[in-house]
């Protein structure tokens, strides 16, 4: 009987556990259904779990966990449950995981590797984690360009590694010369050389290609898997479909995760006061830009005591801004991650996003407009808000087009603090605009 992971979840809460339907439900899972299983449930109940894990199997599911969960997870476990844990680590593993280990866990797995991991850690480990140099896989089948057709078939027969439909050809000092497919081996005859059959100009990655890239190269070029080479030429391994899904995952887990000033390694139970500390810097943020924002509303405070209807209709202009300047700002962000946006079309963007603004700032100014002189019977004070409707969008498209950019320039991820920054943009250009616009129009 198969379980799934609300199954698993299940039984880790329930005050009764059977132990034999949690062994049951653990072995026929797969280490990420397992690792998402532990990651729902409260520490206590987790680190009970984990004991039930077959020793095999412990690794794996680590490797599968979130960064916070693997970093609590290790703190239940004394130091011999650590050091046979990572007892027989690969180079894939630790590189996936070093970045949320302290530095003494990761030196304890890289003296208990053999040479060959060993080099492919260093050879990873000087890439950065969004860099597809740390991402690639070393199962692969690699030869020599000087064999013959019959040699690289037996190869390839010998070979079970998922995502094989070429043979990678190195030079004897190892630098990637090309790749011959399968289907072109069998078709020709055993005493040729393989270097005859090479597709030329096949595609392959620079190490230092950012993964996310490295994945939509990999789905432009059709190919199953492609080459990493590093400055040198010299072949690290491959990054094929699987991972190239993997990252596109994550990459999007991460925006969604960062739109509310979270972090994707984020454990749905850590401790309260760490989770709290998390979350109240981006509240503190926040409220920093909202006393900003009425220290400009208090300039204007004589025209509000005077005027009561404008206090009651800021919200409106706020919001108007706010939604057109997330709009913009939310087709910018992904314009930048695609690779879309370059100085050379920047300038027309920006036209046609104001373009798109002043458009609609008219079309709901009137609306806004028509509306307020119905409810209040001031006609000046539908043009006041008019006014300011059509002043805040406009703001909004520019500030959504610029805002991204610029801290895509400064190296700052824009969809973890540009809606921040815009909505401190809008809402105090929306508030001068009408609240200035009311002390000149009506007083």
């Amino acid at each position: 009987m198969s379980h799934s992971v609300a199954d698993l979840i299940n039984l880790l809460i329930e005050e009764e556990q059977t132990p034999a339907e949690i062994d049951r439900a653990l072995s026929t899972m797969d280490p990420d259904d397992v690792a998402l299983a532990l990651e729902s449930v409260p520490l206590a109940e987790r680190h009970q779990a984990w004991q039930r894990i077959k020793h095999a199997n412990r690794l794996d599911v680590l490797v599968e966990m979130r960064g916070e969960s693997r970093q609590l997870l290790l703190k239940q476990l004394d130091d011999d449950e650590i050091e046979a844990l990572f007892s027989d680590v690969d180079a894939e593993d630790l590189l996936d995981i070093a970045d949320s280990l302290p530095e003494r866990l990761v030196d304890l797995a890289f003296k208990q590797m053999d040479t060959k991991q060993r080099t492919y850690y260093q050879q990873g480990a000087v890439y950065d984690e969004d860099e597809v140099g740390r991402w690639v896989d070393h199962d692969l089948l690699i030869a020599s360009q000087t064999i013959r057709v019959a040699e690289a078939i037996k190869l390839f027969k010998r070979s079970d590694a998922p995502y094989t439909d070429v043979i990678y050809l190195v030079n004897r000092i190892g630098r990637w010369v090309g790749c011959v497919r399968i289907q072109a081996l069998l078709n020709a005859n055993g005493h040729e050389p393989v270097s005859s059959l090479m597709t030329e100009d096949y595609p392959f990655l620079d190490a230092t290609t950012d993964v996310v890239k490295a994945a939509e190269t990999l789905e432009r070029e059709e190919y199953v898997a492609l080459p990493v080479i590093d400055e040198n030429h010299l072949l690290l391994g491959r990054f094929h479909s699987g991972l190239a899904l993997e990252a596109a995952r994550l990459e999007l887990e991460a925006q969604q995760m960062s739109n509310a000033g979270l972090n994707e390694e984020s454990d749905l139970f850590a401790p309260v006061k760490r989770s709290a500390a998390t979350r109240g810097m981006w509240l503190g943020i926040n409220l920093l830009t909202a006393f900003l924002a009425s220290a400009f509303i208090s300039i204007f405070e004589a025209t509000l005591e005077q005027v009561v209807a404008l206090a009651v209709l800021m919200p409106i202009v706020a919001s108007m801004g706010g939604i057109a300047g997330s709009q913009t700002l939310t087709l910018i962000v992904r314009g930048l991650a695609l690779g879309q946006i370059t100085r050379a079309n920047l300038s027309s963007l920006l036209n046609k996003e104001m373009k798109v603004g002043g458009l609609n700032g008219v079309f709901w100014s009137v609306i806004i407009g028509g509306v307020v002189l119905w409810w209040f019977q001031s006609p000046m004070l539908g043009v006041v808000i008019a006014l300011a409707i059509i002043v805040n969008i406009l703001m909004a498209a520019l500030s959504g087009v610029l805002i991204p950019v610029i801290l895509d320039k400064l190296k700052i991820d824009p969809a973890l603090s540009g809606s921040v920054i815009l909505t401190t943009v809008t809402d105090i250009a929306g508030f001068v605009a009408f609240l200035g616009l009311g002390t000149l129009l009506l007083l």
